[in-house]
């Protein structure tokens, strides 16, 4: 192998993947795992003293979005290289994703040899979305989303009421989307019924089925 090997950082809160994905990575000499973590908020500041090349960030983890990290990996860490991963193919969260920041966006069930071609594509600074996603939207592979895309309610939501988003579409409640975030009670309900208005949906059920749809959680 010339040169040294690309330094990688995995973040994902399921444990049992990372192993995997570990395992595979570190089966080829070019790659190197420098760190992982479940925890998307440490993460961030383990990062920022690791600087790898390389981010393989889950899309879908409770708390924090991956498409919400993106911004506060490329303030601490600016020449990391992030590639998104997911269950599901959202074309969505994909525009958002590459807008944001990232550079790569792969199906968690993908063959080893697309992984390698995604990691190997961001190390060169050149961007790399799965075919299944190239197919299924308008997406022109540079990191913005092509004109005259339907947007979702989503694409309107802020970074906080994203996070809200999410945990309540896990089934929190308001309480525990409070305790989780560190705001009020009322605040919460607030932010509730502000996102049931944007978005159009009555029920805990409707945002969990939204995010699945999306792509933002897995089923």
């Amino acid at each position: 192998m010339n040169g040294a090997p690309i330094r990688i950082y995995l973040l994902d809160d399921q444990t049992m993947l990372r192993a995997g994905f570990r395992s595979l990575i570190e089966s080829d000499e070019r790659f190197e795992v420098v760190g992982e973590s479940g925890e998307p908020r440490a993460a961030i500041e383990e990062l920022a003293e690791l600087r790898p090349d390389i981010l393989l960030l889950d899309i879908s983890m409770p708390g924090l979005s991956g498409i919400d990290a993106i911004p506060q990996v490329l303030e601490r860490s600016p020449r990391t290289r992030i590639v998104m991963l997911t269950h599901q193919i959202g074309q969505t969260f994909v525009d958002q994703a590459m807008t944001a920041g990232a550079v790569g966006f792969l199906a968690k069930d993908s063959e080893p040899e697309e992984l390698f071609l995604a990691i190997t594509s961001a190390h060169r600074g050149r961007s790399f979305v799965t075919p299944r996603v190239q197919g299924s939207g308008p997406h022109n592979g540079t990191g913005e989303p092509l004109p005259g895309r339907a947007a979702t309610g989503l694409t309107s939501l802020t970074a906080r009421e994203r996070e809200v988003f999410l945990l309540l579409a896990l089934g929190k409640s308001n309480k525990e989307v409070a305790m989780d975030l560190a705001m009020s009670l009322g605040t919460a309900k607030k932010h509730r019924e502000n996102l049931q208005r944007k978005l159009g949906l009555t029920s805990t059920a409707e945002m969990a089925r939204l995010a699945i749809r999306e792509g933002l959680l897995g089923l």
